[in-house]
């Protein structure tokens, strides 16, 4: 990987120039020295070496990955020397666990990577719940992955579509409860003055029979975070059983991630991805809009 130091950087030590103006984190940068080289203008150099505005920085390290590729049908909806932008199906997780390590977003991702012999690993900025469908920014190598996830929330304007039980009222506004562990769950989170600030920004965008299409928008990132928030004000998602939705329309919760904004942490352009509701949620509008 290539980098050009500006003009309107005195010299200082390769390491100084990498951890303050790339990005690189102590412990990628431990990594190079272990497992790496870099050459400055095409000549290998020591990790002390000054260098200057104009030279040609390049890195290269072992990204050891235990992630086995799995071909995997995937839909990407942006892709650059840095990073990936995956549109998720439901019921998918994105990283594998003990019990479910060949059919996750990661290993499709690592399949594609070793197809088209590009030396990646999988560093995903953000997660998303197995049933809920949409936008994975995933970084193809560390440093990516820890700028991007520096204020994560600050930077990525992440939004998201919901079918909602009932009509929500007032039709748009705030959400602002502290969420916390349930104390008789690994999995579920609930509202607890002891919680995490978390807060959720909603409008409603359609009302249909005894629901509501929702656009969401994160301001904070906690986990379960708006399925927790919409069952607190009384109206879970559609299909999210474990917040109190009713499964008999849908077997899943009715959340989709549908828009990613950011700056880019290279290239310093805006990135603005979108992605439409999936055909289950299609069709169960339709169903609720002619009900």
């Amino acid at each position: 990987m290539d980098f050009v130091v500006p003009n309107s950087i005195n010299p200082l030590p390769i390491k100084d120039f990498l951890r303050r103006h790339i990005g690189f984190s102590l412990t990628i940068w431990r990594k190079i020295k272990q497992s790496g080289t870099i050459a400055v203008n095409n000549q290998n150099t020591s990790f002390m070496h000054i260098v200057y505005p104009g030279d040609i920085i390049t890195v290269h390290w072992q990204q050891n990955c235990t992630i086995v590729p799995t071909k995997l049908p995937i839909t990407i909806c942006y892709e650059d020397e840095y990073i990936l932008i995956i549109d998720k199906p439901a019921g998918m997780l994105v990283h594998p666990t003990t019990s479910e390590h060949l059919a996750t977003l990661a290993n499709a991702v690592m399949h594609y990577f070793q197809v088209k012999q590009l030396p990646y690993g999988f560093h995903p900025v953000h997660r998303l719940d197995r049933n809920t469908s949409g936008l994975v920014l995933i970084a193809k190598v560390p440093h990516i992955q820890h700028l991007l996830s520096r204020n994560e929330v600050k930077n990525i304007n992440r939004q998201y579509l919901a079918l909602t039980t009932g009509t929500v009222t007032p039709a748009e506004g705030t959400i602002d409860a502290p969420i916390a562990r349930h104390p008789d769950s690994i999995i579920q989170r609930m509202i607890h003055d002891s919680g995490q600030h978390a807060t959720t920004r909603y409008k409603v965008l359609k009302n249909l029979y005894n629901a509501s299409l929702v656009e969401l928008t994160l301001l904070t990132g906690r986990t379960h975070q708006i399925r927790v928030h919409l069952s607190h004000i009384g109206h879970p998602l559609l299909g999210d059983d474990l917040y109190g939705g009713s499964r008999e329309l849908i077997g899943r919760q009715a959340l989709h991630a549908a828009r990613l904004s950011f700056i880019h942490p290279v290239s310093n352009k805006e990135v603005d991805v979108s992605s439409p509701l999936p055909i289950d949620l299609l069709e169960l509008v339709k169903v609720l809009d002619h009900t």
